[in-house]
């Protein structure tokens, strides 16, 4: 199952009491908040849940599949990278098939 973020809305509504318009303008200002300091650069560190930082990718040559001989090369760039925090990585790990 995928939460949504309208699912999100409408379950913190409910839970909240607050109208989804409400709830949904929070939301939205969050996110938004969020990818304005990933944008500019910083790292963004929420308790409990993670950190989300921007890390460079270096440069680099890959394959084509379609034609393995050929080098295609892949420029650097910037991507999001999120670490969860000690209570969420745990929360995951019950998911963990047993050994």
């Amino acid at each position: 199952m995928t939460l949504t973020k309208r699912d999100l809305v409408v379950r913190i509504s409910n839970e909240t009491g607050l109208t989804q318009m409400q709830v949904l303008d929070v939301v939205q200002r969050t996110l938004d908040a969020i990818s304005e300091s990933l944008a500019k650069g910083d790292k963004v560190e929420l308790r409990n849940f993670g950190v989300f930082e921007i890390k460079v990718r270096r440069a680099r040559v890959g394959r084509n599949p379609k034609n393995p001989g050929t080098d295609v090369p892949i420029p650097a760039h910037a991507t999001v990278k999120f670490k969860p925090g000690k209570e969420m990585r745990a929360e995951v790990l019950k998911l963990s098939p047993p050994a």
